[in-house]
């Protein structure tokens, strides 16, 4: 069986060291905190590591989020922060995104002792 082209070029994900995570999360903090129940221009990133899409209490998503069915897994969200608006069309996150693999890797970690 033929192994896909993309998938034999993609590295592995870094391990994530969480806080440095900190450190880069500060650039996210305009629209997001990681308070439980608090919402900004985006939805609060509390538990997000492991949360199934679209369903934070009190923040109105996009059609798009809504209706994607993903479930915000560690490899999920390293992809989806390298490019938000590749991953989601529709999205509302306007981020351009993570483009350093640590830093997405170690936002990751960071995120993951935020339940």
């Amino acid at each position: 069986m033929a192994i896909p082209a993309a998938a034999q070029t993609a590295p592995p994900m870094p391990v994530g060291n969480a806080a440095a995570g900190a450190k880069v999360f500060v650039q996210c903090k305009t629209c997001h905190v990681t308070d439980k129940g608090v919402n900004r221009i985006g939805p609060s990133l509390a538990g997000v590591v492991g949360r199934k899409s679209g369903t934070v209490p009190g923040y109105k998503y996009s059609a798009a989020n809504l209706k994607s069915g993903v479930v915000w897994t560690a490899p999920t969200l390293y992809k989806y922060l390298e490019a938000p608006m590749k991953f989601m069309p529709g999205t509302k996150m306007t981020f351009g995104g993570l483009k350093k693999p640590q830093d997405r890797a170690d936002v990751i970690a960071f995120l993951k002792t935020k339940p």
